[in-house]
């Protein structure tokens, strides 16, 4: 059946947070549950108090219905009755090998096979993917790193960097010398691999690698700020040793010689999908929701020109317009490095339901 957005039933919310509680500790769902959203009698009465419910999908802009979609997310508010935000909670499910999931539910599979070299993945529409070390199963890699030790004190250690979204492997055999300083990981120099492309649309594409042949991860680029600003790579660069960007990643080391370790990984930066929308919930609580009607500030040109005629935005976009809005701690949008538009239209959804604004008001962000 098809999704109500006015009026939220409260306890059809609390009975689906319920569930997600579920799902999050178990790392799977088998079935995404379809909340009635019929209203309690008089619901609405006392002010915006109450939790109300926001949607966005993917093909939603090609009239694809939510119960059809394959992913989406959901914005559960709970306001006070002067609309002051009071808690926000913020997922992406998406169906994944026929199970629902949800984007940042964090869990993954982690194997190494220590007798493979790893080979760089090529670039560009005839992608193929290099040899690799590791066999990584997880929802979402975004933020992902890995790190195992083999008896004969081997390391490899894989981190997908967030600008290309490739997976670079490091394999380090016995006898190697871990004072050597991050900036000789460059590409060129045969330690920093880019095997395996994690997703598309990445914001770093180069025509080829010996574009960057020279850099290596902590400086392809400004906005390579995000692995260590923050996060288990705060304060790692150019001039840390590669024993402590590998400390970092959990190695132990004894009498200067990493230990055995069994494969391992973490997120860095603000934790993955699970830290960016976490970081737009703290952001969002306390504001006043009838002051802040959007994530997103439309009124740059080139945003409001990529809006159409039906409130859709990035789709059928002008020339020099946009297609994205990349609103991350550098514009101070939420602190979280996420292409927002759609964010922000479940989150104006969940407006809609509280009677704030009107679904003629929601900006239709690309998914």
């Amino acid at each position: 059946m098809g999704v109500d957005m006015k009026n939220i039933n409260r306890y059809g919310v609390l009975l689906a947070g319920v569930l997600l509680l579920v799902v999050l500790a178990t790392g799977c769902e088998p079935e995404r549950i379809v909340i009635d959203t019929g209203a309690a009698e008089g619901a609405g009465a006392a002010g915006y108090a109450g939790y109300h419910v926001g949607y966005s999908w993917a093909g939603e802009a090609r009239d694809v219905a939510l119960e059809d979609a394959n992913s989406y997310i959901e914005t559960i508010l709970r306001l006070d009755e002067d609309a002051n935000i009071l808690e926000a909670r913020m997922r992406y499910f998406q169906r994944v090998d026929g199970f629902w999931s949800t984007r940042q539910a964090g869990n993954a599979q982690v194997q190494v096979d220590f007798s493979v070299n790893p080979t760089a993945g090529t670039l560009g529409s005839e992608y193929v993917r290099g040899d690799s070390m590791f066999s990584i199963y997880t929802v979402n890699p975004m933020s992902l790193y890995a790190v195992a030790v083999d008896g004969d004190g081997t390391v490899a250690a894989a981190i997908v960097e967030p600008l290309t979204r490739y997976q670079f492997e490091m394999k380090f055999p016995p006898g190697f010398d871990f004072g050597a300083r991050v900036n000789t990981l460059t590409i060129n120099s045969g330690l920093s691999i880019p095997t395996t492309r994690t997703s598309g649309g990445a914001f770093l594409a180069p025509d080829s690698w010996d574009a960057i042949a020279g850099d290596h991860l902590f400086n392809f680029h400004f906005y390579s700020h995000v692995l260590y600003e923050q996060g288990v790579f705060a304060g790692i660069g150019g001039n840390s040793t590669i024993r402590q960007l590998l400390e970092a990643m959990g190695v132990e080391f004894s009498d200067g010689r990493p230990v055995r370790k069994a494969p391992s990984y973490g997120y860095f930066g603000l934790g993955g999908w699970e830290g960016n929308y976490n970081a737009i919930a703290r952001y969002l609580v306390g504001r006043n929701a009838r002051d802040l009607t959007s994530l997103v500030d439309w009124s740059p040109e080139r945003r409001q020109n990529a809006i159409n005629e039906r409130n859709q935005f990035g789709v059928d976009v002008p020339s020099g317009a946009t297609r994205t809005v990349q609103n991350s701690s550098v514009d101070g949008i939420a602190g979280a490095t996420v292409r927002m538009s759609r964010e922000s239209t479940s989150y104006q959804r969940a407006l809609v339901d509280a009677g704030i604004i009107e679904e003629e008001d929601v900006i239709i962000g690309r998914f």
